[in-house]
């Protein structure tokens, strides 16, 4: 494609068009961030820049201020020029892309498009972030140019964590505009692309206001409280654990009122337009300032008592008054608790015979029979809707998906028996004997096409590589209960975990060394990643620390060190295998984790990466080559044959301050400014969907390019003189009240492994050396007290322990 996005304008500086304007700024567009001049401006402020610039810089500072933040990097901040839409507004006619985030009222975005007509370059795309207003009655009036290239490009908040990217098209763009913004939307923003129709609420708002208000309206008519609900509809069906009330409370009370106004005021022909009314009890909410996170007060209250002790009420419909929160007991959830996959969770809840399942089933029965007829009115296909959701409103499975969970055939028998609405849709499908909405095929992924009532494959990126759809392909090699080994291609294999959160332990580390031999003797290269979880998900959350907690209890210190031996000749053997080894990590990429990847060739990351080697947290040091492969990281940024010539006490000290203070990045350009990912050597992706899939383009291109596998070298160390440097600062932090007594002792014996032992400084010594090192001072570790309540504590609490 010809077009590109170099210079990009976002109007209207809230949290939305903030976010929109760093994420843009992430993929190096150079942005210019718009809002109005102050209405109230005094005579002395009139002709003062920074008193006519005060709105958007406000926005500004607030887009960088966030939590969580908007910025993958705040250097990315130097991108982003603050503009006023008097003083600067000609400035528009230099962009590509000018999307507009303003209030959402029709006469004043009338009133901007028209002024920006008369002002865009020949072909910039222009685009609208509305969702209530029709895209046809923003565009009316303006030129035929104009037309050709504007469209709706519906982001979701926060905008650098939500993965929808919901486009519209007006009746008048052009192919080639929608083709582009759907390729720089997925590939350079890193977003999942679903094609809405120009209807109120477009996809994801108009399906989850409408699932919201069910549940609004049901918790009052069947006496289920509000945590009730939430325990209901969270993870057992595949919801975030802020399920129903608690999104309601962090989107805004007042945010989802005008979503559920929206839908209910402009869709009048709408069958079960009474689901969206908002109940009274919501209003009343709204009218005295309840209105979620904001307030600290919505449907939960959350605060401190004068004595300083946390809590946390919630609502009770009934009265209006805040009440105590009692733990949620339904049989269908503690059954479903016991299932392994989240289908069957689905089913035992939906089909359980307490009360919480049958509220369950109530609500669900009808979001499922309207999302069946929002088809053709919002979207073409029932993939539109089950991405919307996904991606939208972090549900791991869409509703469509849901229901072939849930049975398509038997729960359209209960809805009739119980007298509840059906689409017709549905039962046409099941008449002409299709039972379900998806279905593999040849490793390819169809979808129920209604229009056509036929199978269609789902559309996806070529790029893409979906390793549930290979598995299915029946192209696992190997496989264990604890990884896969899955051939994805020319001579390419995945390395697969799927504990619970891909933690590793000692089968995973056996499994990896049979994986290498067998691509050795049957492909050309490995990639080591796995897809599980929505976002941000766990690439691997460290090691198995119940099988360490065990070992130290069992006072089986032998075996631990025969289990680090085993662990480092693994990883080693993909740091120095005859094939190409690339990590693709996401999400977390912790301890164990982490040194996975500092083994590999090379790592392909996506941009949100939370990647640190935490070990001291729970009193251990990386064990796993990590505090090897970190220092060697740290000297390969260097031009190859200069380590000699160097001073190497700063890379000691960046090395050692990374391990001893457990720096984890808070996404893949901190992991490069941390150290755990090379500058120019390895790869960020934007979007999640294409990482595997990207990875596997760098094996093949290594092996193209003639991959040769890199020697071992001793590596020049710091020894005692690097730890003398680093003792006293360490002595000061635990004189200041910084660190604890064994916190000192952790960080004294680490400096004493990255530096190479009782050496003199610049001393060469042998990767094993450094390696038994880590193994002596890991079992050593593991007969300290401290050490075994700190693991423990985190077993138990999931929280660190500072003794």
């Amino acid at each position: 494609m010809s077009r590109k996005i170099r210079k990009a304008a976002v109007i209207g500086s809230g949290i939305m068009g903030g976010g929109i304007a760093a994420l843009l700024a992430a993929a190096g567009a150079d942005v210019y961030l718009y809002d109005i001049v102050p209405f109230d401006l005094k005579d002395e402020e009139k002709n003062d820049p920074a008193a006519r610039n005060r709105i958007v810089e406000a926005g500004m500072k607030g887009a960088l201020s966030a939590k969580p933040a908007l910025f993958y990097t705040k250097k990315d901040a130097a991108r982003i020029q603050t503009c006023n839409l008097t003083d600067d507004f000609d400035k528009l006619g230099e962009c590509d892309w000018i999307c507009e985030v303003v209030v959402e009222n029709l006469k004043i975005k009338q009133d901007l498009f028209e002024r920006i007509d008369k002002v865009m370059k020949p072909g910039a795309i222009i685009s609208s972030n509305t969702s209530g207003i029709p895209l046809a009655k923003i565009s009316e009036g303006r030129s035929a140019e104009f037309k050709k290239n504007f469209l709706g490009t519906h982001f979701f908040n926060p905008v650098r964590y939500m993965h929808l990217l919901e486009l519209i098209p007006g009746a008048e763009t052009s192919q080639e505009v929608l083709d582009f913004i759907a390729h720089y939307g997925e590939v350079s923003l890193g977003k999942g692309i679903v094609w809405a129709k120009d209807t109120p609420n477009f996809i994801g708002n108009r399906i989850g206001i409408q699932g919201i208000g069910v549940v609004m309206q049901k918790v009052a008519q069947d006496g289920i409280t509000i945590a009730e609900a939430d325990a209901l509809f969270g993870p057992a069906m595949g919801r975030p654990r802020s399920a129903i009330f608690g999104t309601a409370d962090l989107v805004g009370m007042d945010t989802m009122v005008h979503v559920a106004d929206n839908s209910y005021n402009l869709c009048p022909e709408d069958e079960m337009r009474e689901t969206v009314a908002v109940p009274q009890y919501v209003k009343d909410m709204v009218a005295s300032g309840k209105l979620g996170d904001k307030t600290k007060q919505g449907f939960y209250k959350k605060g401190k008592t004068p004595e300083g002790k946390r809590f946390k009420q919630q609502i009770d419909p009934a009265t209006g008054e805040y009440i105590d929160i009692a733990k949620p007991e339904f049989d269908c959830l503690v059954a479903a608790k016991g299932k392994e996959t989240l289908a069957e969770k689905i089913a035992t809840v939906v089909w359980g015979e307490d009360k919480g399942a049958k509220f369950v089933w109530s609500c669900t029965a009808s979001q499922l029979t309207y999302c069946a007829n929002r088809i053709p009115e919002i979207a073409d296909s029932l993939v539109e809707i089950d991405n919307a959701m996904k991606w939208g409103y972090g549900w791991e499975v869409g509703p469509f998906e849901a229901w072939d969970a849930i049975g398509v055939k038997k729960s359209v028998e209960r809805m009739k028996a119980e007298g509840l609405p059906v689409s017709a849709k549905v039962e046409e499908m099941l008449a002409k004997g299709n039972e379900t909405f998806y279905k593999m095929d040849s490793g390819k992924l169809f979808y129920y096409d209604f229009a056509s009532a036929s199978y269609k494959e789902v559309p996806a990126n070529e790029a893409a590589i979906s390793l549930a759809a290979v598995k299915a392909d029946n192209k696992v090699v190997k496989t264990c209960p604890s990884a896969s080994l899955i051939d994805i291609g020319d001579g390419v294999f995945c390395i697969e975990f799927h504990t619970k959160m891909n933690a590793l332990n000692k089968e995973i580390i056996e499994f990896m060394g049979t994986s290498m031999d067998y691509v050795d003797a049957n492909g050309v290269g490995a990639v080591i990643g796995n897809q599980a979880g929505g976002m941000p998900g766990a690439f691997s959350a460290g090691a198995d620390l119940s099988f360490v907690s065990k070992l130290a209890h069992d006072k089986a210190y032998s075996e631990i060190e025969s289990f680090l031996a085993m662990a480092h000749e693994g990883l080693q053997r993909a740091t120095y295998s005859k094939f190409p080894v690339v990590a693709a990590p996401y999400g977390m990429a912790l301890g164990g984790g982490c040194e996975t990847c500092l083994s590999a060739d090379k790592i392909v990351a996506h941009a949100d990466l939370y990647m640190g080697l935490v070990e001291i947290g729970v009193g251990l040091l990386p064990a796993g080559g990590g505090c090897l492969n970190l220092y060697k990281k740290m000297i390969d940024s260097l031009p190859g044959g200069t380590a000699k010539e160097v001073d190497l006490t700063k890379f000691f000290i960046n090395t050692f301050m990374a391990i001893a203070m457990a720096k984890v990045s808070m996404s893949a350009d901190g992991a490069v400014a941390n150290g755990h990912m090379h500058p120019w050597k390895d790869r960020i992706v934007m979007n999640r969907d294409l990482l595997i899939g990207e990875a596997k383009k760098e094996v093949l291109s290594m092996v193209s390019s003639g991959y040769k596998a890199p020697q071992q070298k001793k590596l020049r160390v710091v020894g005692v003189e690097g730890q003398g440097m680093v003792s006293a600062e360490i002595s000061n932090m635990l004189n200041g009240g910084f660190l604890s007594e064994h916190d000192a002792f952790l960080a004294k014996r680490i400096a004493f492994v990255i530096s190479g032992g009782n050496v003199r400084i610049g001393t060469e010594v042998a990767e094993e050396t450094i390696l038994k090192l880590e193994r002596d001072a890991f079992v050593d570790f593991c007969k300290e007290e401290k050490t075994v309540a700190r693991i423990d504590h985190m077993l138990k609490t999931g929280k660190p322990l500072r003794n």
